[in-house]
């Protein structure tokens, strides 16, 4: 429990939230002190409206945003009590101010996250609504709450430079011992292999977005000022980046090598405790990043690697050598699996206990700031999404359409803060129908879980020193848990509401009431906007998924084929084409999660997106695993046969695209089966005939050299018929989805 706690309050979550509790805190019990509590109170929510923007990025993007983020919240405070004395200006304003502050979003995560902030300003200030130099006053404080919170976070910045990169670098190398966990799983008999490999894509999305973040502050802080542990950190991101692709790549056909070893378990379960140990061993690196020093793993994965050479050995001497010359090829490429891992495992020791110098990059900054997404802001972006087409275009007129109609709702019915309506329609409503769904259900469960919680204790403790210490502890775990579990967030923010009510006004149940009967009409509200006014159905964005999915494996198959011919060092382009298509095929496992949310009605095409996302993931564990090949060993020419094998694959990739986009395909683009086959068949013939013919090699080398060239070409036909099964697939969903 205590463990449990203590990684709780070392998150990263808990980190932000901490920043705007104090930031909202301290005005309010300074002023308070000085007799000017609703100036306090004032700044406090400038704080709270600022803090959503603070996002990873350098330390100059953290300012700028911050700023522009303050200037936004408070503007758009003014700009709403200016007016709102005038109905007949007022309505269609507020309209055109709503659908802008929402269309902010087209220009990235920041700038959705500032929207998000200006929409929740323009919610409340129906709550506190001013004139004349008082509106000006009221927008200042709110301005100086925003400058505030940029103080306290740059504070915490400065104090501890690299606490947010550690507890990134923390989250990234546990889920990445999940990760591999998960392979160790594979390797039981039992095994649900579908669960598993979707299980592995789950975890692959939320490293993508842990690996973005760290681009941006890592990469980004590349500079001729970078600190020794600043590159150090860097290269710790970097290589488990490659235990990443490493487990990827590394793919073994596990129901063939348990047929293989059915009469020796025994092998598999040695190799299977391997994969446990290095993902042990990752999960307690992950909990002492912050003093890696102090931590030693005593046999340091030998004793587990001995084993497994002992197993392959006795397995041999059983067999006899002629006999077990395929298992042993097997068993020997997964032990040089393990001890990849270990090599890269034992790089990340070093470089957090400081064992290592300054990893040197200063050459290559250049080419790293190629990996960072581009942060440029032209008005042809947000003109180019004024259609229909554009799904943040739809969501903000769903959403500017359904705060109008909350607001007017809550103005001539019986409500009595009409602010916690739209409030409840901004946090809950989403561009999807799932998210929106879930959340509604979280925010009503929340609301009045917590209403009833604190009520029960307001009943018990009058103190007004007892309640303001309960509203700041359920305000820093209500925003922790944001992110986290929304209905856990919800139940913390509306006790943190009522104990605030508890400690101003004397009537707190109908305090909790109202709130209760605003958020269930802010829900339904949201709920219905996203069922009815153009509703955003995944199926309509899926398509867009798969097809960038597609063209990005195609993309990384035409660097591996570059370089292949071309040999040298890897280019730059080669590692963005790699970090691309595990980005992509993230966004594609997010839309079908997505879709799996939506009505049974909206999910004719499932399976079919299934099957693709798992021949995306399968190709490219494919390609990563030629990819190594051709990288760790001293390959000849490419062959005419290799090149005409590629060219198939990626006709059939650009055909699936094609498909997709709904262009014509020219029937004599296709590759002859036969003729496909006969290039497989001469591809074999070379390779065993250079190989035959290398008088350098003993018999034993050059029979593994055989096998191997045997497990490239099988490799080839594999990655092949993947892409043939793309293609039928997406003729059949496309068939089933057509525009």
């Amino acid at each position: 429990m205590l463990d449990r706690i203590a990684k709780f309050t070392n998150s990263t979550s808990f980190l932000n939230a901490t920043k705007v509790t104090i930031a909202s805190v301290v005005p309010v019990l300074v002023l308070n002190f000085l007799g000017y509590f609703e100036i306090g109170f004032t700044i406090a929510l400038g704080a709270f409206y600022t803090y959503p923007s603070d996002i990873p990025s350098t330390l100059s993007h953290k300012i700028k945003g911050l700023i522009v983020a303050s200037f936004i919240v408070s503007g758009v405070n003014l700009l709403v009590n200016f007016a709102y004395p005038y109905p007949y200006i007022f309505y269609p304003f507020l309209g055109f101010l709503l659908f802008l502050c929402s269309m902010i979003s087209v220009y990235g995560q920041r700038a959705t996250l500032v929207s998000f902030s200006a929409l929740i300003s323009i919610s409340l200030s129906f709550g506190h609504l001013h004139q004349g130099w008082d509106a000006f006053a009221y927008s200042s404080y709110i301005f100086i709450g925003g400058i505030l919170y940029l103080i306290v976070s740059l504070i915490f910045h400065f104090v501890q430079p690299y606490k947010y990169i550690e507890l990134e670098i923390a989250e990234g190398i546990k889920l990445t011992a999940k990760y591999l966990k998960l392979r160790g799983d594979l390797w039981s008999p039992e095994a649900n292999r579908k669960t598993i490999i979707e299980k592995q894509l789950g975890i692959q999305v939320e490293l993508n977005e842990i690996h973005e973040d760290l681009r941006k502050v890592l990469i980004g802080n590349q500079s001729s000022t970078a600190t020794s542990q600043n590159r150090k950190m860097l290269l710790v991101f970097i290589t488990l980046v490659e235990i990443q692709e490493l487990a990827l790549y590394t793919s073994f056909d596990h129901s063939k090598i348990q047929e293989k070893f059915a009469r020796h378990p025994d092998v598999i379960r040695t190799y299977q405790n391997v994969a446990y140990k290095l993902a042990s061993t990752l999960k307690k690196l992950s909990k002492n990043v912050h003093h890696i020093a102090v931590y030693v793993d005593k046999n340091d994965l030998k004793n587990e690697l001995d084993a497994l050479e002992f197993a392959i050995f006795d397995y041999e001497k059983t067999l006899g050598k002629e006999e077990a010359a395929e298992g042993v090829l097997m068993l020997t490429n997964m032990l040089k699996y393990a001890k990849n891992q270990v090599g890269k495992i034992k790089i990340i020791q070093r470089a957090l206990s400081l064992a290592m110098q300054s990893y040197k990059l200063k050459d290559k900054d250049k080419e790293l700031e190629k990996f960072l997404t581009p942060q440029y802001y032209p008005l042809r972006t947000l003109t180019e999404n004024l259609s229909f087409s554009s799904s943040i275009f739809r969501h903000s007129v769903r959403l500017t359409i359904t705060i109008l109609i909350g607001f007017i709702i809550g103005k001539f019915l019986p409500f009595q803060n009409v602010y916690w309506i739209l409030l409840t329609i901004i946090v809950i409503m989403r561009p999807g129908y799932g998210l929106t769904k879930e959340r509604s259900y979280n925010r009503i469960f929340g609301t009045i879980l917590g209403g009833l919680l604190a009520f029960g204790i307001v009943s018990l403790v009058q103190n007004h020193i007892a309640l303001s210490i309960f509203s700041i502890i359920c305000m820093l775990l209500g925003i922790s848990f944001t992110q986290i579990n929304y209905k856990i967030s919800a139940t913390f923010v509306t006790m943190y509401v009522v104990f605030i009510y508890g400690i101003l006004v004397p009537n707190v149940v109908e305090v909790i009431q109202f709130r209760i009967l605003d958020s269930l009409a802010g829900a339904i509200l949201a709920f219905l906007a996203n069922q009815f006014l153009w509703p955003a159905w995944e199926f309509i964005n899926t398509p867009i998924h798969i097809e960038n999915s597609i063209r990005a494996n195609r993309t990384y198959l035409k660097e591996i084929a570059d370089f292949y011919n071309k040999k040298g060092e890897i280019p730059t382009s080669y590692r963005l084409a790699r970090k691309n298509v595990f980005i992509e095929i993230g966004n594609l496992m997010t839309s079908f999660q997505r879709m799996m949310q939506e009505p049974k009605s909206k999910q004719k095409t499932l399976p079919l997106v299934n099957k693709l996302v798992v021949l995306n993931h399968s190709l490219l564990s494919a390609l990563a695993s030629l990819s190594t090949y051709i990288q760790a060993h001293q390959t000849t020419s490419a062959s005419e046969s290799f090149n005409y094998i590629i060219k198939t694959i990626l006709l059939n990739l650009d055909h699936s695209i094609s498909i997709l986009k709904n262009e014509t395909i020219l029937t004599d683009t296709f590759f002859d089966k036969e003729d496909v086959t006969l290039q497989f068949e001469e591809m074999k013939r070379k390779n065993f005939t250079r190989l035959a013919t290398d008088e350098e090699l003993d018999k034993e080398t050059r029979q593994a050299k055989m096998q191997e060239a045997q497990m490239v070409i099988e490799q080839l036909i594999w990655m092949s018929n993947l892409a043939e099964k793309i293609l039928k697939i997406t003729k059949d969903f496309k068939a089933t989805n057509p525009d």
